[in-house]
């Protein structure tokens, strides 16, 4: 029988391998009429057998009018695939599923054969935040898009907890919780990933059950689709969070109250079971096995118990503890399981989180079990401060974005000489390259930057930005190379940080910027941007949708920088009570937001209508409707409830958001101080703050987002008189 067995297994074996190659090639094929029909027949995938080792590695040729790509597996394809597009097509996929793909006419042929290998085998992508600031509202064809996107830019470690709540209403069912006490420790849509992360529970709830119900369907189209591309998707695992009410039922558990986060009220506290505990152990199998009924399993698994939260207790034993019952419970559910760790924690808060305590928790679980995330490499590389990680793998990480902020951020040369140095000294434990932005951002050449730097491509990054300027505007173009020369030189060269905003979108205030969550800072000469954004004004005939984003993306920040400018002479003008100068200044500001909006609306990214309608289109019901609208404009407003420390944490440059909101509320501040030095006294904060909060809890409540947005015929056009309307003012500044 056991010769039987054996004979079975290798035939399944050799079965399986011989239709791998042809599953990788279809996968390609289907990607490429996808993203290009017209010109899907001109392509031919080969997988070669032949792979010497395990490197990953493309290669790129054509033969009597077709391009032909080979390479080790759909993910290897589909990263050769995209280097051809962009070096030789001059064309970029964007992330999101309404930017278009532009190719040209014919197809440039290879005159030279190329071959690429990958320099490590992980390229992680996404965090637990992009899920609530970017991804809520989105629809299988919207995921269809970065999923080939992600496969595009070779990331093979993809996180992929869309739907662990219809993982979790099953196994809460199971052990005895209502309907209602299930969906009720839920969130809203955009808050679950801070409820995943412990952080939070049941703002915004009861969650609908339809809400959950669709997720679970999106998740398995989700998880096929990125295996079929070379990916194994990191799942979620049980890290210790439960509802309150498991107490009732298991009176004798070890249940703790998690530390309060985010200045929310105690009944939004979250709930820890000790992995000490027995039932520990039982949750976490019933929960990979219900997660792995519904999804499957590449037996990557994300847990992180104590995300901005502390530990029932900075014991070095018992952090020790807490993290081997985590992983033998994830082990003894599936023996093949590696947990994967983000180490924002250790950043975060360095002051708890001392080296011995970090040692003690990592070195607790096996080595090579356990996959660590280095969260926010381009400004902290907790690697150097950790004796990389006591010898466990970890993934080096740049982040770059906070919320979903509208900001011009990302230090790429540094960025480059880190990602090298980790190569040379990150150790045998170095494991790879990956990105934890909280949300897909306004500056997505910096994780096409990134994720090239997890291949030998041997291109300098004067190369590397010259070819940027060329398919940004579809062409070759001295202006265009200039303008994204200055960018590379003057302006990306400080890392996106928690809480950035241009002074637009900050609380009004006479001076500083309202609060934590909108600093205005910035690191360069507003003249130097604005240099960049004349000079690719200037270029003639230009061709992408790529172009007129980045006229949009820079000219708003040239003008939301310019803002604050203005506004500081507002203030000079209230110091010395001169009234007719604060008129003038008062109204120049609002000119200026007028601009933005207008600005911002000759782009369907910057848009809130679409974000509003996204969420609308989950409902069912003019009730469900409301309760999604509501949840999506509380998100990127005040975020939490009324005047808490996250308001505007999420901010953005949308059109019909500036208009608003972020309008409104200054056309408020500008009528109070005028109105205090026209009365002759001084005008009074604490009022004006009192009702700033009341318009901020009103507009969440009650927004009709059915408010025509101005249509411009001629953005270009527009944009070029926008630019010599404000040219003096700025260059002479």
């Amino acid at each position: 029988m056991r010769v039987i067995a054996n004979i079975i297994y290798t035939f399944l074996a050799l079965s399986l391998l011989s239709c791998t190659p042809k599953k990788d090639v279809q996968a390609m094929r289907e990607m490429a009429g996808r993203l290009f029909p017209a010109q899907a027949d001109n392509f031919r995938f080969q997988i070669l057998s032949d792979t010497t080792g395990r490197t990953d590695f493309f290669e790129i040729s054509s033969k009597r009018n077709k391009i032909i790509i080979r390479g080790n597996s759909a993910n290897s394809l589909a990263t050769g695939l995209n280097h051809y597009l962009k070096y030789y097509c001059q064309t970029s996929v964007s992330w999101y599923l309404d930017d278009p793909i532009e190719m040209p006419a014919e197809l440039p042929m290879i005159e030279n054969p190329i071959r690429i290998t990958a320099r490590t085998p992980n390229r992680f992508f996404l965090n637990y935040c992009t899920f609530g600031y970017t991804m809520p509202w989105w629809k299988w064809e919207d995921w269809e898009r970065l999923i080939d996107w992600m496969a595009l830019n070779g990331i093979n470690m993809p996180l992929a907890i869309t739907s662990q709540e219809a993982v979790w209403y099953n196994v809460w069912t199971k052990m005895g919780l209502s309907d209602e006490e299930i969906r009720s420790y839920f969130t809203g849509p955009p808050y679950l990933p801070w409820h995943r992360m412990s952080n939070l529970d049941s703002w915004q709830g009861p969650l609908p059950k339809a809400w959950i119900d669709g997720q679970a369907e999106l998740q398995k189209q989700i998880v096929e689709r990125e295996r079929e591309l070379g990916m194994k998707p990191i799942l979620p695992a049980f890290a210790g969070h439960v509802p309150a009410a498991l107490k009732k039922i298991y009176p004798n558990a070890k249940i703790s109250r998690m530390s309060s986060w985010g200045d929310f009220d105690d009944q939004y506290r979250s709930h820890f079971l000790s992995p000490e505990d027995t039932l520990f152990a039982l949750i976490q199998k019933e929960f990979l096995n219900e997660q792995t009924r519904l999804f499957g399993t590449d037996h990557l698994y994300g847990a992180d118990p104590f995300n901005e939260v502390d530990p029932p207790s900075w014991q070095e034993d018992s952090l020790a503890i807490i993290s081997e019952k985590i992983f033998h419970a994830l082990e003894a559910a599936d023996p093949e399981a590696t947990w994967v760790q983000m180490t924002w924690l250790f950043y975060m808060d360095r002051h708890k989180w001392t080296d011995s305590r970090i040692g003690a928790f990592l070195t607790a679980v096996p080595k090579e079990r356990l996959l660590l995330l280095d969260y926010y490499g381009e400004h902290t590389e907790v690697w150097k401060q950790t004796s990389a990680y006591h010898g466990q793998p970890f993934i080096w990480c740049y982040l770059g974005n906070f919320g979903g902020n509208t900001m011009l951020a990302g230090n790429m040369q540094e960025v480059g000489k880190r990602i090298e140095n980790v190569y040379q000294a990150g150790g045998e434990n170095f494991s790879g390259i990956g990105s934890t932005l909280e949300a897909l951002d306004v500056n997505p050449y910096m994780y096409e930057y990134l994720f090239e730097k997890a291949w030998d491509h041997g291109t300098t990054d004067r190369e590397w930005i010259k070819a940027l300027a060329a398919r940004r505007v579809g062409k070759s173009d001295p202006l265009a190379e200039e303008a994204w020369q200055i960018l590379y030189d003057k302006i990306y060269q400080s890392p996106a940080t928690l809480g950035q905003a241009t002074l637009t979108n900050a609380r009004p205030s006479l001076t500083g910027h309202g609060n934590w969550t909108t600093n205005p800072v910035y690191n360069y000469d507003n003249k130097a941007l604005f240099a960049a954004w004349e000079k690719l004004l200037s270029v003639t005939s230009p061709k992408r949708d790529t172009y007129l984003f980045d006229l949009v993306n820079i000219g708003r920040q040239v003008l939301g920088n310019h803002f604050m400018v203005v506004r500081d002479q507002f203030t000079e003008a209230y110091a010395q009570r001169d009234l007719t100068l604060l008129q003038e200044k008062g109204k120049e500001m609002l000119i200026i937001l007028e601009d933005m909006d207008k600005m911002l609306s000759c782009h369907p990214t910057f848009s809130l209508r679409n974000w509003i309608t996204s969420a609308e289109s989950f409902g069912e019901d003019p009730e469900s409707t409301r309760y999604y609208a509501e949840n999506a404009r509380n998100l990127i407003s005040t975020w939490g409830d009324k005047d808490r420390s996250l308001n505007d944490y999420a901010n953005r440059s949308l059109s019909g958001f500036i208009s608003s909101y972020y309008a409104k509320r200054w056309e408020m501040f500008i009528k109070d101080v005028t109105e205090a030095v026209a009365e002759q006294r001084s005008f009074d904060e604490a009022r004006f703050h009192a009702k700033v909060t009341d318009f901020e809890y009103a507009w969440c409540k009650n927004y009709d987002n059915s408010a025509a947005v101005e249509k411009i015929d001629n953005p270009v056009s527009y944009m070029r008189e926008l630019m010599k309307k404000y040219k003096n003012a700025i260059t002479n500044n």
